[in-house]
């Protein structure tokens, strides 16, 4: 995503996006036959997974994964092909929308209904069921750049909605989040980098605006409302591009707090899952910057973005060695090493059969 809409670009930039969407296809295929494994080898493991007070949150990571795969399709696949991609895409949009709406809703109530989760452990992973709203929007606007404006402008008007809905129940999460910060001590050391999550919902949200804003003009019919004093689709811009800035200080404050956190106690911390999140939430945060450059039409602004890039390839590296080495050590991604294994004796099953269950998935 970050590298195929660099403000600064050089010979050789879009080769390496595409290198990296490939591996990207390559990993997901790769991970979806370990998790299936890991589901069908294991008997009960799917069902104790969707339950977890911890590991069930993450569930809707592998939607967020999907709808990022399609915002790279419309960003190096789109320049090669014919309009059947584009009609392709375009259904996709809607299916995809319908899914994680089953998500979102579904997931949401077996966690409500079958778990009792303190405030004072709340960490910003409870979001994530409803994360793929918060990529929707983004997609959406980025998939306007090819559409027509017969299918853009419906496009366009679901992107905010979605958009609205994956902002409005972030916006709670991050509410029991915060007072979780202010009545409680601060996550563990090894947990802390799953801080950064906090930063998405207001990152890819000031992202969706300020390019919605920027399709506005082409996707809003003149007469939209019935309004012809005025350009609407100049308004949706204006409206988009203010709401982008207020959002985004928004994120990089969620950003430097938990940068904070992290340095002051980096000499206690070691590798968990949770380091990939310097990398995701802050890509959200660096594309919403580099969109804000592009409308303010900013030089400055533009070179601390091609930094910010810089740094992210570079984090990305590292905690991907971590990631390989770790899982070579038999720290991570091992039974009874990884933090999806908490909170089993913690939280308590409900019933002397769901313990059963519970055991048997543990020592599997």
């Amino acid at each position: 995503m970050l590298l195929g809409q660099q403000p600064y670009s050089f010979t050789g930039l879009k080769t390496i996006g595409n290198i990296f969407f490939i591996l990207d296809l390559v990993l997901f295929l790769m991970f979806c036959a370990c998790i299936a494994y890991r589901f069908i080898h294991n008997r009960g493991s799917l069902l104790l997974s969707l339950h977890h007070p911890h590991e069930s949150f993450f569930f809707g990571s592998f939607f967020v994964s999907i709808a990022l795969i399609i915002y790279c399709i419309e960003q190096y696949g789109v320049p090669y092909c014919g309009p059947w991609l584009i009609k392709t895409l375009e259904i996709l949009f809607w299916l995809y929308a319908a899914i994680v709406m089953l998500v979102a809703v579904f997931q949401y109530h077996v966690i409500f209904d079958r778990r009792e989760l303190p405030v004072t452990d709340a960490m910003p992973a409870w979001i994530l069921p409803v994360y793929p709203f918060l990529i929707l929007g983004v997609l959406g606007s980025t998939l306007l750049k090819s559409q027509p404006v017969k299918s853009g402008f419906p496009i366009f008007i679901g992107s905010i909605a979605f958009q609205g809905l994956g902002w409005t129940i972030a916006f709670f999460m991050l509410t029991l989040y915060f007072t979780r910060l202010v009545n409680s001590k601060l996550p563990e050391v090894p947990k802390r980098p799953g801080m950064y999550v906090a930063v998405g919902p207001a990152a890819y949200t000031a992202s969706a605006c300020v390019v919605l804003g920027m399709h506005a003009p082409t996707h809003v019919p003149e007469d939209f409302l019935g309004i012809t004093s005025f350009p609407v689709g100049d308004l949706f811009k204006a409206f988009g591009f203010v709401l982008a800035i207020f959002l985004w200080l928004v994120a990089f404050w969620f950003s430097a707090i938990a940068t904070v956190s992290i340095v002051i106690s980096a000499k206690e911390s070691h590798f968990t899952l949770n380091h990939w999140a310097f990398i995701f939430p802050n890509v959200g945060l660096t594309i919403a910057l580099i969109q804000i450059a592009d409308a303010l039409q900013s030089p400055g602004i533009k070179g601390v973005c091609s930094a910010a890039t810089i740094i992210l390839v570079m984090l990305w590296i590292w905690v991907a060695i971590l990631n390989v080495k770790s899982l070579f050590e038999k720290k991570v991604l091992w039974p009874g090493m990884d933090e999806d294994m908490e909170g089993i004796e913690e939280h308590g099953p409900k019933s002397g059969d769901e313990e059963e269950g519970e055991c048997e998935g543990v020592e599997a």
